[in-house]
């Protein structure tokens, strides 16, 4: 069984995002450790783009540090396996096409088989344009997961349809980054999905706080948190894994209250 579907049996999921390298390789094994210890239910591994275009300031930030700490796809293969001996929650990378494309789609897809990886996120990957991966997914069984957006609109129902792993729901419309208010109407969003697929939905982009967690979990099947969490990293660096792990306690503490 592919490890994605366990987040999911237990509750509400709590998904974090983690840019790997930032500051350094062994800081984020630390922060998947305190992440996974604390209640992560999966963990998203950012690998550093130079241009992610889906990312706000914050994760945009993360992204430069990586790369300047000398971060690379290889190194951060090699990170998952040393990481995959003891955290055993699903692990996911979130990256962009074109760092699957220069590696070479069959050489990257078949390392994540081989080191533990669950799933895989494209955010800049239009559904329609999933055919230049899905078949490499598909052979190293690797689900190739499909995001969907308040603009997704009648295009909900059919990207819904072929998810796999699972939905990733984009709250609001523009980039990842803190929000103080989610205003989409989530609710209706997913009542397409559910009638189109069994696959769990979560929803991600602008939650940092308890409250909103609460209420995202409560028309979903998780949350994700990204930015939040980076913003620990760009303020405490290397001490950052504890922050990092008492901040996912209070978020699963207040997603489980939800039925």
């Amino acid at each position: 069984m592919n490890r994605i579907k366990s987040a999911f049996e237990h509750g509400k999921a709590f998904i974090a995002f983690i840019t790997c390298g930032d500051p350094d390789l062994e800081t984020t094994a630390a922060c998947v450790r305190e992440a996974a210890k604390n209640g992560a239910d999966l963990i998203e591994l950012g690998i550093p783009f130079s241009d992610p275009t889906a990312e706000g300031p914050v994760i945009q930030g993360a992204n430069i540090r990586a790369l300047a700490a000398g971060v690379t796809t290889d190194k951060i293969f090699d990170f998952v396996k040393e990481i995959r001996v003891d955290v055993k929650i699903p692990l996911v990378f979130m990256t962009y096409a074109n760092v699957v494309f220069s590696y070479g789609a069959e050489r990257f897809i078949s390392t994540c088989r081989n080191i533990g990886i669950d799933g895989l996120i494209l955010p800049d990957l239009p559904f329609e344009e999933k055919g230049e991966f899905q078949p490499v997914c598909e052979k190293y069984a690797v689900p190739l997961i499909s995001l969907v957006a308040p603009t997704s609109e009648n295009r909900i129902g059919m990207i819904a349809s072929a998810a796999e792993g699972f939905l990733y729901i984009v709250s609001s419309l523009g980039v990842t980054g803190v929000r103080s208010e989610i205003k989409s109407d989530l609710r209706s969003i997913v009542e397409v999905v559910r009638k189109n697929t069994s696959i769990p939905c979560a929803i991600g982009f602008g939650i940092s706080t308890p409250e909103q967690a609460k209420k995202m979990a409560a028309v979903s099947d998780g949350v994700i948190v990204g930015s939040a969490i980076i913003k620990y990293l760009e303020r405490y660096g290397k001490d950052a894994p504890s922050q990092i792990g008492k901040y996912i306690k209070s978020m699963k503490d207040a997603i489980s209250e939800i039925k």
